[in-house]
């Protein structure tokens, strides 16, 4: 009777698994495994690092060389440093007129794009107003150049071709959409509470606004003028069409290095460097404002 109920025993019970080492995954597969990993992510992030910073790289050694160093292989680390294409674009082709000319379009437009994008976005966010924001981000997918004949008709019949006027409002064609896309996402994030505190408190819905919303959207309201400000800077083909010798911006000044049959290298790498570092230079010291106010308008309740 026992022998029998032990072998129903055995029949029954669950198969053990064998714990021999060769069912277990070595110690030296998981370190390597371990090690492996962020071997891989290290390398991706070097690649991608590189693949932006060295254009920006050689496009700064460019500045200082010759053309004809620029051109030979051989010259690409072995050079002797000059300044001769800098005295170009400072001396010869007098970029101080065209850095002013960018720096007033880019703030004229940033301003007012944030003059009318910021109560735009808000009314957006608080009375949620559906596809409304994507409405708004539609003018950021029409083409440009579909939009320049018409602007050039109209602007050549108020005079206003060539002037600091007719490519501010151009730019808030690109700056405009930008700053409420950014600032919808970011009022929604701040609780209404606040908002009908300060009216039970006696204040109008537009005191709420700017006493209590505005200053703690201020994080937002910094990233959306940085990054409507970089994209003001680096337009081209409104200014191209639009301005004329005394409004030129950089990004149209910088052809003035090419011709029908030659191009003057030095001197263009040296434009594009005084274009770029003013742009460089805010991303640097302000990105710690960008990442907060997307972040911010990222974070909803």
């Amino acid at each position: 009777m026992n022998a029998t109920t032990e072998t129903v025993a055995q029949r029954t019970a669950p198969p053990t698994t064998p714990s021999s080492p060769s069912h277990r995954v070595p110690a030296s597969r998981r370190r390597r495994k371990r090690f492996l990993l962020p071997t891989l992510r290290t390398v991706a992030i070097v690649g991608v690092v590189l693949l932006f910073v060295l254009p920006l790289g050689w496009m700064l050694m460019a500045a200082f060389k010759t053309n004809l160093d620029i051109v030979s292989p051989a010259r690409t680390f072995d050079f002797t440093p000059t300044l001769n294409n800098f005295n170009t674009v400072f001396g010869a082709q007098n970029f101080a007129p065209f850095i002013l000319n960018s720096v007033i379009v880019g703030i004229g437009a940033t301003v007012i794009a944030l003059v009318l994008g910021v109560p735009a976005a808000y009314g957006i966010a608080r009375y949620r107003i559906r596809n409304a924001t994507a409405f708004v981000l539609l003018a950021r997918v029409i083409p440009g150049v579909s939009l320049l004949i018409p602007w050039y008709f109209l602007f050549s019949q108020v005079q206003l071709v060539g002037t600091y006027t007719a490519l501010i409002l151009t730019h808030i064609f690109v700056t405009m959409p930008l700053v409420v896309a950014i600032m919808v996402g970011f009022f929604e994030g701040l609780p209404e509470e606040l908002e009908e505190a300060a009216q039970i408190d006696g204040s109008s819905r537009v005191g709420a606004f700017l006493r209590v919303v505005l200053p703690l959207a201020l994080p937002g309201v910094a990233t959306s003028a940085i990054l409507a400000f970089i994209f003001s800077w680096n337009n081209f083909l409104f200014a191209l069409v639009l301005s004329n010798q005394d409004t030129r911006t950089l990004p149209v000044a910088i052809s003035n290095f090419t011709s029908y049959a030659s191009v003057d290298w030095g001197g263009l790498m040296a434009a594009s460097v005084v274009i770029t570092i003013p742009v460089m230079l805010v991303a640097l010291f302000a990105q710690k404002y960008v990442v907060a106010g997307l972040t911010a308008g990222a974070t909803k309740g």
